[in-house]
C-alpha cells in the first residue's frame, strides 16, 4: 500500500500496489503494521457498507462525540462519489478546512478518515455502493452531524437537487463557540473518573 497525506492533518489516500499474474490480481486494502508505520495506528472493530440508489444523494457530514474515538477507512466498491471531510478538530492548524476528493471502484483507492474529523459524500453515479472500516463501535447517542451546505464551510456539491435523509437536512447552522463549548464538556466527561457507587 502507498500512503498519500492530505491537506486535512491526520487523512491519508490510501493506495493500494496489485501484484498481478494469468489470474487477475491481488492487493492487500488494510494493514495494521503499515498503518502504524505511516503514524495512522488504528484498530477497525466495525464494518458498514451503504447502497445509494441514486446519484446526488448526500449523506454526511457525521461525526461522533468523545468519548469516541472513531476514525473511518472509506472505500467506494461500486460507482463513484465525491468525498467530503471536514476538521472538526480546534487545535488541529486545518481546523474547520473541508477537502473533497472523487472515489471510485475502478480506481480502488480509501480514504483513512481520523476521529475529530467529520466525513460525507454525494453520489455522482447510481448505484453507488460505499464500505467504510470503523476504529470504534457506532454509539447512537454520541452521534452528530453538521449542515451539508452550511455556510460556515463552503462546501461545493457537484450534483442538484441533493437527496437526503430527514435527519442531514434537519441539523442546525453551525455554531463555533456552541461546538467547541460542547465539545471541550465532553472530552472533559470523558477523562473524569467514574463516580463511586
Amino acid at each position: 500500500m502507498r500512503f498519500e497525506p492530505l491537506a486535512i492533518q491526520g487523512a491519508v489516500r490510501v493506495h493500494i500496489e496489485p501484484h498481478a499474474d494469468e489470474r487477475g490480481w491481488f492487493a492487500r486494502v488494510f494493514c495494521g503494521r503499515e498503518f502504524e508505520q505511516q503514524a495512522h495506528p488504528v484498530s477497525l472493530v466495525q464494518a458498514s457498507l451503504s447502497f445509494n440508489t441514486r446519484a446526488g444523494t448526500v449523506r454526511g457530514l457525521h461525526f461522533q462525540w468523545p468519548p469516541s474515538q472513531e476514525s473511518k477507512l472509506v472505500r467506494c466498491v461500486r460507482g463513484e462519489l465525491l468525498d467530503v471531510l471536514l476538521d472538526l478538530r480546534p487545535d488541529s492548524p486545518s481546523y474547520l478546512q473541508h477537502l473533497a476528493l472523487p472515489l471510485d471502484a475502478e480506481h480502488r483507492q480509501a480514504l483513512y478518515v481520523p476521529f475529530g474529523v467529520a466525513h460525507g459524500f454525494q453520489t455522482l453515479i447510481d448505484a453507488t455502493e460505499v464500505l467504510y472500516m470503523m476504529s470504534d463501535y457506532y454509539a447512537p447517542a454520541l452521534q452528530a452531524g453538521v449542515r451539508w451546505n452550511d455556510p460556515a464551510f463552503g462546501i461545493s456539491w457537484p450534483i442538484a437537487p441533493i437527496i437526503q435523509s430527514e435527519r442531514d437536512r434537519d441539523l442546525p447552522p453551525f455554531d463555533r463557540y456552541g461546538f467547541e463549548r460542547e465539545l471541550q464538556r465532553r472530552r472533559a466527561a470523558a477523562l473524569a473518573p467514574a463516580a463511586c457507587a
